[in-house]
């Protein structure tokens, strides 16, 4: 693999943000006032492109982002394809026999289909858990071996290199995917062009009434899975994939060489390779059922892994800006670099402006002052239209989605998201830590909360 997360910064890139260090200390020690305000309207510039950037996705998915719809007659008997199913798995004892089941229950004839459990090395607990079940007979034990990096993507690729479908999906151990969706995702195929590598079906969460953080994820999910990734679909960019229920071909997945094993967030990654390499992405009227984390310290654990993969993956392509221009154009490049660059790293700047904004309300007469001479009127304006207007319409849009999912109960917990958004920057604060000094750490995510706990209602 020509691009890979392995090393965090390669020499070009450090003598980059050395330079651009320099530069910033050197502006603050000759005019620190007028430095600041160059970086304010540098990042008032990005929130607005943010802004209308997100306000053209809404607008194409809701006018133009039809996803591949297959419907109830046109699941009629045909020859169907061998189907490989990867299903990575560390420490997830207490929830594989629901995984068997819901695998088994899949409407796909049995004699097609390749589950490929794989199972680290070290993790006796699973392993003889796997041993004692009774697994059907299409249901293969794969052993990773226990070595560095300790990834989910390095567990893919064993079970790709041993693949032998003419497709294949990736469900993780909660994931109760719609009984058709292999179906669904095969005549999506059929019907997409022969450019189409993968198909993304939706994903959401089976309990999204278990407490405030569940709900908070489900309206997040909802925006994401049925009005963004379609908008991006409507205008043909790369898509970000989730990390699960992803359909490929298998051919076109062995030829990219897999997954970065080094990458966190090794879904989004893949998916702006595939677009590089000439495949198009699109996105299944088909949902797989989560579990949503309904614990804060699980939760911040799997944001910050998000946030720290999505800052690998624009560290890692924005190497070769040159190449990403040649193969996806120059609006998707602008758009990769927004939305994978500085849409993370918003998690990081946005409680910084909110302090600086409560502080002039809250202390005008001792600091007002410093403070309005950092926002001249051509900061100020368009800086009031990012908080008023801007943030209006991010909330807007998660009462859209939920609305458009037809979760009319959620609607009213998009106005509470301000509340997620710190949440968030606190996960973000601690995935650019790890970035630094752990880099390819993979924090794990624990499953079956919802299960142990009768969390489940959907």
């Amino acid at each position: 693999m020509k691009l890979s997360a392995k090393e965090v910064l390669i020499l070009p890139q450090k003598i980059i943000f050395l330079i651009l260090l320099i530069i910033f200390i050197v502006g603050l020690a000759f005019t620190w006032q007028g430095t600041i305000i160059f970086l304010l309207g540098v990042l008032t510039l990005f929130y607005l492109a943010n802004i209308f950037l997100g306000f053209y996705l809404s607008f194409k998915s809701v006018f133009q982002g039809e996803e591949i719809v297959i419907s109830p007659k046109e699941l009629s008997p045909i020859d169907w394809p061998t189907y490989t199913i990867l299903c990575p798995l560390y420490k997830e004892a207490n929830i594989l026999p629901k995984f068997v089941s819901n695998i088994s229950n899949l409407d796909y004839p049995k004699e097609k289909l390749e589950c490929l459990l794989l199972l680290e090395e070290n993790d006796e607990e699973t392993l003889r858990a796997a041993k004692l079940l009774n697994l059907p007979s299409f249901f293969k034990i794969i052993i990773v071996k226990d070595s560095y990096p300790k990834t989910k993507p390095k567990a893919c690729n064993v079970g790709l290199l041993n693949a032998t479908g003419e497709y294949t999906v990736i469900y993780d151990a909660e994931d109760r995917p719609d009984k058709d969706q292999l179906k669904k995702a095969v005549l999506a195929f059929k019907k997409a062009g022969l450019n189409v590598a993968c198909i993304q079906a939706k994903l959401n969460f089976y309990n999204q009434k278990y407490n405030f953080l569940t709900r908070m994820f489900t309206s997040e999910y909802t925006l994401w899975f049925d009005l963004i990734l379609p908008g991006f679909q409507a205008i043909d960019a790369p898509i970000p994939l989730g990390g699960t229920s992803n359909h490929f071909k298998t051919a076109v997945l062995k030829k990219l060489g897999g997954w970065d094993p080094y990458n966190v967030t090794e879904d989004c990654d893949l998916g702006l390779r595939l677009k590089e390499s000439g495949h198009r992405t699109l996105v299944l009227d088909s949902t797989t059922w989560e579990e949503a984390n309904s614990e804060l310290k699980n939760w911040i654990r799997q944001r910050s892994r998000w946030i720290k993969g999505y800052l690998q993956t624009y560290l890692v392509h924005s190497r070769q800006m040159n190449f990403l221009l040649k193969k996806i154009g120059p609006f998707n490049t602008f758009l990769f670099s927004l939305w994978t660059g500085f849409l993370p790293l918003t998690a990081l700047i946005n409680p910084l402006l909110w302090a600086l904004t409560i502080s002039y309300f809250t202390f005008r007469p001792e600091i007002g002052q410093i403070i309005e001479a950092l926002f001249p009127p051509y900061i100020l304006y368009p800086g009031v239209f990012c908080l008023v207007i801007g943030n209006f319409f991010f909330l807007y849009n998660y009462l859209l989605a939920s609305s458009k999912k037809g979760f009319d109960e959620f609607v009213k917990y998009g106005l509470l998201m301000p509340i997620y958004w710190i949440m968030i920057s606190f996960a973000g604060w601690y995935g650019i830590v790890q970035l630094i000094f752990r880099p390819h750490f993979w924090e794990k995510t624990n499953h079956g909360l919802a299960l142990s706990k009768g969390g489940v209602n959907v």
